[in-house]
């Protein structure tokens, strides 16, 4: 073993900078503001990526911007290929993601950096995963230029070190951390799927033969228990890090179902103290009220929460999979009873004047015994895929190094 900026690393590893590895001007930042304006932006067209439609090292599909076949044209040094890696430009500088099959021929905008890799050097699949090496993101992170902001460019991208094992090793170790993100991708496309289903037979369920909403009408505040949620001093140590699970809206932005199984931050009992609606049960149905409106999920853990929910505590009678299914259908109506100067807010009680329908009950208990497998189904693939996320990142730096060994017989 061999030391580098990276630790120790096997002896038959290599460190080699970034441009060394790519074809000539791979490195290339996106178009200039000048050459692209929001006006430009089309509902259909060619898809053209920005900074929020990187995942984790996957190219998210969801609310895409697209341009004209001209623009195309006009913008074809900004295409990208199977294989391409797109970085941040600015702000979050380590988050990256491949170009699969289904985005080549899309477009990169000017808050993305793409680094186009020469095959016969390394592998792309290699090159993606390494940059998600915790001790990659951190250098990238440090060496990001900028006083209020981190900002990378192409000179500061193509100098930054990497390490190469033996060009057979890179392939094998890409294959066994992209069989794990394969599978972990789809459960994800299977929960929608579930989800999917799920809001069919809720919609189907609110329709009478007759095609008219069915049920008695009353309002949200009337058949659930409507609370909110408060932030601890973090400048109290003796609030956090305890064990008491504490949300944001922020562990709803990157759940990749509507069913909350951990949070990002922890309370102690004194934190909890802070808190009026204290500990709120499993089973409670959360929505973000601000900044932006809209998130959903339902809690699989007892949690507290801040001031940017509405928390929705159901009963027997309004389960909590029925209310859930009710706001993703009614979401443009409560978006449209919020207020506010500097940024939009729905207040508790502008929220629980909201109309709502009852079905009666025998049809509520068949919704229920119908959906409640489902979301089962959507819990138990979200699981494995934490363990399988937790396999993956443990590997990860073993493999980088060398401390752990693969190979592919070709």
């Amino acid at each position: 073993m061999k030391d580098s900026i990276y630790g120790l690393i096997s002896k038959d590893f290599h460190i080699e900078i970034l441009e060394n590895l790519c074809v000539s001007g791979g490195i290339q930042t996106g178009p200039f503001g000048s050459q692209l304006h929001q006006r430009d932006y089309l509902s259909v067209g060619t898809p053209i990526i920005t900074v929020e439609h990187l995942g984790e090292n996957r190219i998210l599909h969801q609310d895409l911007p697209c341009v004209s076949d001209k623009d195309k044209e006009r913008l074809s040094r900004y295409m990208m290929q199977k294989g391409d890696i797109i970085f941040s430009r600015v702000g979050s500088v380590d988050r990256r993601a491949l170009v699969r099959d289904e985005e080549d021929g899309w477009l990169f905008s000017g808050r993305c950096l793409r680094v186009r890799p020469d095959n016969s050097k390394v592998d792309a699949g290699y090159l993606s995963w390494f940059f998600g090496f915790d001790m990659f993101k951190d250098y990238i992170r440090r060496v990001a230029v900028g006083a209020t902001m981190p900002s990378l460019n192409t000179e500061l991208l193509s100098q930054v070190p990497v390490i190469i094992p033996p060009l057979p090793e890179q392939r094998a170790i890409a294959a066994v951390l992209g069989a794990l993100d394969d599978k972990i991708e789809l459960n994800r496309r299977k929960n929608c799927t579930l989800e999917a289903i799920a809001q069919a037979v809720f919609r189907e369920m609110m329709k009478d033969e007759g095609g008219r909403m069915n049920g008695r009408e009353t309002t949200i505040g009337e058949v659930v228990t409507v609370v909110g949620g408060t932030t601890p001093s973090t400048t109290n140590s003796a609030f956090w890090g305890g064990d008491i699970c504490w949300a944001t809206p922020k562990d709803l932005a990157s759940l990749q179902s509507p069913i909350l199984l951990d949070t990002n931050s922890r309370i102690t009992e004194l934190g909890l103290q802070e808190i009026s609606s204290g500990i709120l049960p499993a089973g409670t149905v959360l929505l973000s009220s601000r900044a932006p409106i809209g998130y959903v999920a339902i809690t699989h853990i007892p949690v507290a929460i801040n001031q940017g929910f509405i928390a929705i505590k159901c009963t027997d009678e309004v389960p909590n999979y029925f209310i859930l299914n009710w706001l993703k259908d009614n979401m443009e109506e409560i978006i449209g009873r919020a207020n506010g100067t500097t940024f939009l807010e729905i207040s508790k009680s502008n929220f629980r004047t909201i109309p709502i329908f009852i079905p009666p009950v025998e049809k509520m208990k068949n919704f229920v015994e119908i959906v409640e497998p489902i979301y089962q189904k959507i819990v138990a693939n979200l699981k494995q895929s934490r363990k399988l996320a937790a396999l993956r990142d443990a590997l990860l730096p073993k493999l980088m190094r060398g401390e752990v060994r693969v190979t592919v017989h070709e």
